[in-house]
């Protein structure tokens, strides 16, 4: 199953969806920013942080249903989507892992993802081919990451809402790593089969 249509629409590049992705690539920096200040002795941020990263998941929705919704699907939109996802993730990561929230054994589980899936990219790139389409699997897990990091940001603290954000942060945190996991291993099926397709046709 498809997040979106695979047939670009448009070769717009300024689209309220485009400009959506835009403004959630602007906002990874700043994100990071908010979130690894007090480890520079700034002061503590986590709740403009935690609206960067809301803000961000309400935008990843939105830009793809406008897209669909207007007719506006196109390549340039095709790309930052994924990438605004891939940026957030991995930046989330970084300050989380260095403000010491996030264990390192599960920010190395995702960076090997990450790692797996470049170079999955990579040898498709090198045949010729460009990025495969977002499947709803790896959309469902990029969705559960993105809850799960806010959660676990407001469970920093005392009382029970600091506890129960933990409590369900990490229920959103297995089930994102394991979904994350698994689209990428069908990601690579599908990359093989259309390398192994290739090759069956040249000969």
């Amino acid at each position: 199953m498809e997040v979106q249509e695979t047939r670009v629409q448009t070769d717009r590049v300024l689209t309220i969806p485009n400009l959506l992705s835009m403004a959630r690539l602007v906002g990874v920096p700043i994100f990071l920013w908010l979130v690894l200040w007090p480890v520079f002795g700034g002061p503590k941020n986590d709740g403009w942080a935690i609206a960067v990263l809301m803000l961000s998941g309400v935008s990843d929705y939105l830009d793809g249903k406008l897209a669909r919704r207007w007719g506006q699907i196109s390549r340039l939109g095709q790309l930052l989507d994924p990438a605004a996802d891939r940026l957030y993730i991995v930046s989330t990561l970084v300050g989380l892992t260095w403000r010491e929230i996030l264990p390192w054994w599960l920010t190395a589980l995702l960076v090997a993802r990450e790692a797996f899936v470049g170079v999955v990219l990579l040898r498709l790139n090198r045949a010729g081919y460009g990025p495969l389409n977002v499947s709803f699997l790896g959309k469902a897990a990029t969705f559960n990451l993105m809850y799960a990091f806010p959660l676990l940001l407001l469970g920093v603290g005392e009382g029970w809402v600091h506890r129960v954000a933990g409590v369900v942060s990490w229920a959103f945190i297995w089930w994102g790593t394991t979904l994350y996991w698994w689209a990428g291993a069908l990601y690579a099926v599908q990359a093989r089969q259309i390398l192994q397709a290739e090759r069956s046709a040249a000969v």
